[in-house]
């Protein structure tokens, strides 16, 4: 019920947010909108782009696209990329940290359990990324997935060490951010699991959708189970070393066996 009183509109305490709600909403949009969150929307303008220029089974999308034709230069451009993009990871930590250490424990990114942790990591990467193969191929098929090109880089001494810790940066980047930080924020934030599960899981899908929809479905799914583990494990960590794994082989094996393979 609403009413006046000297001069002022009062209402229900509840229907007000608490400062620390606001803080916590500004956050989580600041860190989205510096990182992910900006993907997101970049990914959506590039899909409109390709959905207005023709089929998306007559275009392409390159992953770990060469910088510059100079090889070292290359080199140079692509680990600043890796190292900045590392640097959004160590601010979500940061914020996330209430003592010095905490946040590992937080998150379930420290090392009390490794085997365990390698296990699960590569049960989840067979599980994601045989069905996702079959998803591509599929998508393919349909005309809502572009050619992915996993390596745009040339053959260099340094393409495979590059693509692996490109590998690895996509993956600490995406699991800690998309999943351990956006995950812990909305909790706090008092939002219900099926809501934060989606909402983990949509934002996922939508950097992705620059490979088309078929990718960004794909991906959405993952975020689900992904979600899902993290939400009933309250380890990042696993996740981390599936999606590294994943990515590892797509990138390194493209690089390898593209020629053999007839792969743009």
């Amino acid at each position: 019920m609403r009413g006046r009183h000297d001069g002022r509109v009062t209402g229900s305490p509840a229907t007000v947010p608490h400062p620390r709600e606001r803080r916590l909403s500004a956050e989580v949009l600041i860190v989205l909108g510096l990182s992910l969150g900006q993907s997101a929307v970049y990914a959506i303008v590039s899909l409109v782009a390709k959905l207005t220029a023709g089929p998306l089974r007559e275009q392409t999308s390159t992953l770990n696209a060469s910088r510059s034709p100079r090889k070292y230069l290359d080199l140079t451009y692509q680990l600043l990329d890796i190292g900045f993009s590392l640097l959004l990871v160590a601010l979500a930590l940061h914020l996330l940290s209430v003592t010095p250490g905490r946040v590992g424990r937080l998150l379930g990114l420290d090392l009390t359990q490794p085997g365990r942790d390698l296990l699960y990591g590569a049960g989840l990467a067979a599980l994601i990324g045989l069905p996702g193969i079959a998803i591509y191929l599929v998508g393919r098929e349909l005309g809502v997935t572009t050619t992915v090109v996993a390596s745009g880089l040339n053959e260099y001494w340094w393409t495979v060490p590059v693509l692996v810790l490109a590998a690895v940066e996509n993956a600490v980047l995406e699991e800690v951010l998309v999943v351990g930080y956006l995950m812990t924020r909305l909790r706090e934030l008092g939002w219900h699991t099926a809501a934060i599960i989606a909402s983990s899981a949509a934002l996922r899908g939508s950097y992705h959708l620059y490979q088309g929809i078929g990718p960004g479905i794909a991906n959405a799914a993952m975020g689900a189970l992904f979600g899902w583990w993290f939400h009933r494990t309250g380890r990042v960590l696993p996740l981390v070393l599936a999606h590294a794994l994943i990515d590892i082989v797509a990138f390194v094996g493209y690089a390898f066996f593209r020629d053999a393979l007839g792969l743009p």
